[in-house]
């Protein structure tokens, strides 16, 4: 509901007047009027104003300053001016008193057709004076109840405009935008007593119109307006959770195509004018309705709601910053002069750029440097490698604060003789057979172990894992040898990489060993046996088991996702690691089917996730069954009944279970194995006399509700119910049907234990063979299959219990046609008049003659013609027959059940004789009325105001009476229910129904018959209020 208000700041004089208020939407516009009335200030008897005798000057004393005598004289001519103004007003305006007559008896609309008609040009000093102007409302002579001034109906449901008229026998029409309504599938026409009903069914945007009802003289108006159907939300729109720079788009589908929607996000609304601000668009495809962000930001991230007149729906938008993972380091290198030295990484997105620098200042690319970047992998090459080289390279990632760093060392190659043998060194940190060198290194991280070894002559080195020697050059795993280094190489290292390494160096002088213990540390597995073991309304608990394989390095928690089935969007639950194996996940949708899953976390980082969970829906169990009552208890039975639970849930009901325990026991003994669908049982084999606790649980997929208990218990016995018979009303007078029709009567009665029924007819047990009775404990049914005159009669229904009983007499009569009547016989006949008597039909069909149908025959001709159709007596007198004439009559009888099959037909005839008077008329020349068309008022050019209703009016006179076609630039009018056409007695309107500048343009009247043609035309120009 939106609320619009008018302020006017220092009210004046030219404030006063109509106002009128429009609120438009799409292709929909409303509007309301009102008026303002401003009066002067109140003066004292002098005619001015006291405050005006204050004297000039600040800060003065009252008797100090001068007085402002101009300021004076002004105010007292605006007094006067005022005064005159005001008499003005209060005047006649020069309008005669016949017309303020007829302007008070006349409708708001037609105002301005009589002003325009009588000359009247101060439209405004008209309409003050007719609101001050006490109109006294005038009594309606057809109308009893008139049609509301408008009604509301939604589209394609039906609407009943209902009109009460004083005399039922008044003629009356229906009419729409002017043009008469005709009975039809559509429009349904019904007569109730004295009330008048018009129906539209299945009504549409078509139906959207100004409707009148025509009794006589007098009119009946009304608008009916179409409402468009609340539009539904079909699919809602879903949480997700994307990183920055993604593109996200949510949709929602309504049930209407092109509804209006309204998009909020927090509580404010989004508009297409801020689109160009926020970097987000709009989109419409049939029923679905898109909002697409193309480079998501962290402003955009919040809770997005669509709302519509008929729901709404919401959902969150997370949007995180992305995470850039290092899969492969940079690692030290240390080369020679004039060799070659390529530093390496790996990053997770390929779309990554970045910047080498050396020492801090960046690295640009030259004949002996070479930067590439191919998919995740970036490449520093330096070629040549000189002295000035050395130094700490770093790469930095664009975007993101982090950085790769490695030293390159210089190799200095310097060349002595020695021409002594030494034996071989190993340089290690921890060297020699008592201490261990362990090296840990990340699983898929490359792995290049230089060993510098010294010696005379140089030393072989040979490389063993375990007992088994490595001697590969080539491939992932791979030895590399130099004169004073050995390098051990695994590019991605794996977990079977893992183990113990030894190299072992020999010249002529002498061995040495070294061994290393390589440790591979990697993410963990994923968790295992992942399962939901129990729902709420809108909770779950989740429970899995720790990894086979902990990568290495000790688990510290785990990552938790959930999302709905069917969807490819996972929500995380938890943005710090849960350190527990289980978890209670909160805040579903009750009836929403969800999948989780679950990833493990160590130092190295984040496992795969595991397998999902089965499909699981949050759900709770019914609340308790309501109003458990006792509702027959026999010697071994109890039957019980119930209502449903106040709250169901998206799981449903399967059923009820009925348990009972005797009193003074614990023990709660089932009724019923299979839940019952209904809300009613019947426990059966309880023991005689014993007192029993009867409750009752729903059961659904969630499980049992809370119980519903007695709160007394209940004594098994039987209780003596005095027998009633319980005769319908329409039972209770004589009941008739007609010969062949069925008879099915159906009596309930009551008592307990079950009564004896016994049906009698005059005394006697009832004909079996014809009359089928069926008794059941609450009701007995007496039924006949073809009714014959024979079945009527007077019956009786005995219900009895040991010495109590109650009977019934049921009066039955079945009738059929009656005969002809008999005797049919002219008696008398005189002028044009003949006297006509017959006798009742012998057999009157077991039902009273109710009238008589008469028909008359030429002899001549012989073909029956209605005289009277419910003649009460058996004689009729029939007139204004044709002399000359001879007539035959026939008689009908009639009882309820209709005429009589046959007629009861004149034996003599009724001879109408001739007279020899004659009639000459007297011969004359008739006059010749017919005219050609001419319009005795034209048409005349008007500016109105868009929004307000216009009428062109013009008057034509001929005869025959001419055709009337209206056009718009010369283009016929046809059947626009914006335009409504009429033709009073020669005067023609063309009323238009809130004109836009659209319909401004040039209007002509065309009026012709068979003499010729008359054409009117005038220009009408629509002016929007600025």
């Amino acid at each position: 509901v939106y609320t619009v208000e008018l302020h006017i700041g220092k009210v004046v004089l030219g404030d006063r007047g109509d106002y009128r208020l429009e609120v438009k939407a799409k292709d929909i516009c409303d509007s309301c009027s009102f008026n303002i009335d401003v009066e002067a200030p109140r003066q004292d008897a002098s005619g001015q104003s006291l405050e005006s005798f204050k004297r000039t000057g600040e800060g003065k004393p009252e008797d100090a300053g001068e007085l402002d005598f101009s300021g004076l004289l002004k105010k007292r001519e605006v007094v006067e001016e005022e005064k005159k103004k005001k008499k003005k007003d209060d005047d006649d305006l020069g309008i005669p008193p016949e017309i303020w007559e007829l302007l008070k008896g006349a409708k708001k609309s037609e105002y301005e057709k009589i002003a325009f008609q009588y000359g009247i040009t101060d439209l405004r000093g008209m309409l003050k004076r007719l609101k001050k102007a006490k109109v006294e409302v005038k009594k309606s002579a057809a109308f009893t109840k008139k049609l509301d001034p408008a009604y509301q109906v939604d589209r394609g449901n039906k609407i009943k405009l209902v009109v009460e008229i004083s005399d039922p026998d008044l003629p009356l029409k229906w009419f729409k935008n002017g043009q008469e309504i005709k009975p039809s599938s559509k429009y349904v026409f019904e007569n109730v007593g004295k009330k008048r009903i018009l129906t539209i069914n299945k009504c549409t945007l078509a139906d959207d119109a100004a409707y009148e009802v025509v009794v006589k003289d007098e009119k009946c108006f009304t608008e009916l307006f179409v409402k468009e159907p609340p539009v539904l939300i079909v699919t809602p729109l879903e949480d997700q959770q994307v990183f920055v720079g993604d593109r996200v788009e949510m949709a929602v589908e309504v049930s209407e195509e092109g509804a209006q929607v309204m998009w909020m996000k927090d509580g404010v609304e989004l508009t297409r004018e801020d689109s160009f601000k926020a970097r987000y668009r709009f989109k419409k495809d049939g029923k679905r309705h898109i909002l697409i962000f193309s480079d998501v930001s962290l402003e955009d991230g919040g809770r997005y709601q669509v709302m519509t007149n008929g729901g709404q729906c919401e959902a969150d938008l997370i949007v995180e910053e992305k995470q850039l993972e290092v899969l492969q380091d940079i690692a030290d290198l240390t080369v020679k002069a004039s060799e070659q030295a390529v530093f390496k990484c790996e990053v997770s997105d390929e779309k990554v750029t970045g910047k080498w620098y050396k020492n801090g200042v960046e690295v640009r690319p030259s004949k002996r440097i070479t930067i590439s970047h191919v998919g995740r992998f970036h490449k520093l090459v330096i070629d040549d490698v000189r002295p000035e080289d050395e130094g700490d390279y770093t790469f930095v990632p664009d975007g993101y604060a982090l950085s790769l760093s490695a030293k390159l060392n210089f190799l200095e190659i310097k060349v002595e003789y020695v021409p002594k043998q030494e034996p071989p060194k190993i340089h290690l940190d921890c060297s020699g057979k008592t201490s261990e060198n362990s090296i840990v290194v990340v699983a898929g991280n490359k792995l290049r172990l230089d060993v510098a070894i010294t010696g005379e002559p140089p030393p072989v080195a040979t490389w063993m894992k375990g007992d088994d020697v490595f001697s590969a050059t080539e491939g992932r795993t791979r030895i590399e040898q130099r004169v004073d280094c050995s390098s051990f190489v695994i590019e991605s290292a794996e977990r079977a990489d893992e183990g113990r390494y030894t190299i072992k160096v020999t010249n002529p002088a002498g061995e040495d060993v070294a061994s290393i213990f390589l440790r591979v540390v990697d993410v963990p597995d994923p968790p295992e046996a992942v399962r939901v073991t129990s729902v709420g309304e809108d909770w779950a608990i989740l429970v899995w088991e720790p990894p086979k394989y902990d990568g290495g390095q000790p688990v510290t928690g785990y990552l938790l996702e959930r999302k709905k089935k069917g969807s490819q969007r996972w929500m995380k639950l938890n943005f710090e690691v849960f350190t527990e194996t289980t978890y209670e996940s909160t805040k579903m949708i009750e009836g929403v089917l969800y999948e989780m899953r679950v990833f493990a976390v160590n130092a190295i980082g984040v496992s795969q996730p595991s397998m999902n969970t089965k499909p699981f829906m949050p759900i709770a169990p019914t609340s308790a069954p309501q109003h458990l009552t006792v509702e027959d208890v026999t010697d071994t039975t109890t039957t019980l009944k119930w209502r449903p639970p106040d709250r169901i849930g998206a799981g449903g009901i399967d059923g009820y279970l009925v348990e009972y325990c005797l009193e003074g026991s614990e023990e709660w003994l089932p009724a019923n194995k299979e839940p019952v669908e209904r809300c009613g049982f019947t426990v059966k084999d309880l023991p005689t006399g014993a007192r029993i606790l009867f409750r009752v649980v729903g059961v659904n997929i969630a499980g049992r509700s809370e119980p519903a208990t007695l709160v007394q218990p209940v004594t098994i016995r039987e209780i003596v119910e005095q027998p009633k018979i319980r005769l319908p009303r329409h039972l209770r007078q004589t009941y008739i049907r007609k010969v062949g029709e069925h008879l099915n009567l159906v009596i309930p009665f009551q008592g307990k234990p079950r009564p004896q029924v016994v049906w009698t007819k005059g005394g006697a047990p009832i004909d079996t063979s014809r009359v089928h009775v069926r008794t059941s404990d609450l009701d007995t049914v007496f039924f006949v299959r073809q009714a014959a005159r024979s079945d009527s009669g007077e019956y009786e229904l005995t219900v009895q219990i040991e010495n109590m009983k109650d009977t019934a007499t049921i009066r039955i009569r079945v009738v059929e046609k009656a005969g002809p009547p008999e005797n049919v016989q002219v008696k008398e006949v005189w002028g044009t008049n003949a006297l006509v008597e017959w006798q009742p039909p012998k057999d009157n069909g077991n039902s009273e003659i109710t009238s008589y149908f008469v028909q008359k025959a030429d002899k001549k001709t012989m073909e029956w013609f209605n005289i009277y159709e419910h003649n009460r007596h058996t004689s009729c007198t029939v007139s204004d027959l044709i002399v000359g004439n001879e007539y035959y009559f026939r008689v009908f009888s009639e009882n309820i059940c209709g005429l009589s099959d046959s007629p009861g037909v004149s034996k003599n005839t009724a001879c109408i004789l001739k007279t020899g008077i004659t009639f000459k008329p007297f011969e004359y020349k008739e006059h010749d009325f017919r005219t050609p068309p001419m319009f005795l008022t034209p048409l005349i050019d008007r500016v109105v105001v868009a929004g307000y209703s216009a009428a062109l009016n013009c008057a034509v006179r001929g005869h025959p009476k001419p055709k009337v076609v209206w056009m718009k630039n010369k283009m016929e009018i046809r059947e626009d229910p914006k335009f409504l056409m009429t033709n009073h007695q020669g005067v023609l309107t063309l009323n238009i129904r809130r004109p836009s500048p659209f319909d401004a343009g040039t209007y002509s009247c065309r009026a012709f018959n068979e003499l010729g043609e008359a054409l009117a035309e005038c220009k009408l120009d629509v002016r929007v209020p600025q």
